[in-house]
């Protein structure tokens, strides 16, 4: 008797393993669809023109690392703001206030990085210096001042954390390292080509590649500015 419940106990145990094995296999399957979902919706967004891209068009020219460090910069604020989402302050972000005031102060920053763009357009030498501040500075009041980038994390990006959330904190974690993968990506090929291309730069190209750099910004900027009025 006491053998049969041994024989017994210990075909419950195999169940028990292959039933975790199964569980844990399908859990990592849904992990991976996730984050295969994560690329997609992440490079929809980053691979759009905006304050950013233009940004790094203008920095990568100097600089084949640029895209690196603005992605470094954009990261310095979607960090603390996927953190936030995670911990419930996405209502704070979705603010029509808050909203308005990013889009004021936002705007007028990107008019004014788009004219400092500007003047560097009347100057080919390799010594000048596109703006007064670095790519990793760029890269964050680029992104800071874009009201629609806290817009898309408060909608689309709170949705893929609650999604992250249904694997634990390691499954938001991976979710945050995808997506800034994602900005790092393309902001690194696009600052690595702007680099390599730039010997084939007339000086037309020149001023023509960094007049949509400040059509960019300062559209955006206006836009932003006049959004949050009305």
């Amino acid at each position: 008797m006491r053998c049969r419940y041994l024989v017994n106990s210990e075909k419950f145990k195999q169940a028990d393993v292959t039933l975790v094995s199964v569980v844990s296999m399908d859990t990592v399957f849904n992990l991976l669809y996730f984050l295969l979902s994560v690329i997609l919706l992440s490079l929809s967004g980053v691979m759009m023109p905006g304050p950013v891209f233009a940004v790094t068009i203008a920095k990568g020219y100097r600089n084949k690392i640029a895209g690196t460090l603005i992605a470094l910069g954009h990261g310095a604020v979607e960090f603390p703001l996927m953190f936030l989402i995670y911990f419930g302050f996405t209502w704070f972000f979705a603010s029509t206030l808050v909203q308005k005031i990013i889009g004021l102060v936002g705007g007028l920053i990107l008019i004014f990085m788009g004219f400092q763009i500007f003047q560097a357009r009347k100057e080919k030498s390799e010594n000048y210096s596109t703006s007064r501040h670095g790519s990793f500075v760029a890269g964050f009041l680029a992104t800071i001042a874009n009201p629609y980038f806290f817009l898309w994390w408060t909608t689309i990006g709170a949705n893929l954390i609650l999604t992250a959330v249904a694997f634990g904190f390691a499954g938001f974690l991976a979710l945050v390292i995808t997506h800034w993968s994602c900005d790092l990506a393309w902001d690194t090929f696009v600052s690595v080509v702007a680099f390599k291309s730039r010997r084939f730069w007339t000086e037309k190209l020149y001023k023509i590649v960094f007049g949509f750099c400040f059509v960019v910004l300062t559209g955006f900027g206006l836009w932003f500015i006049i959004t949050a009025m009305f």
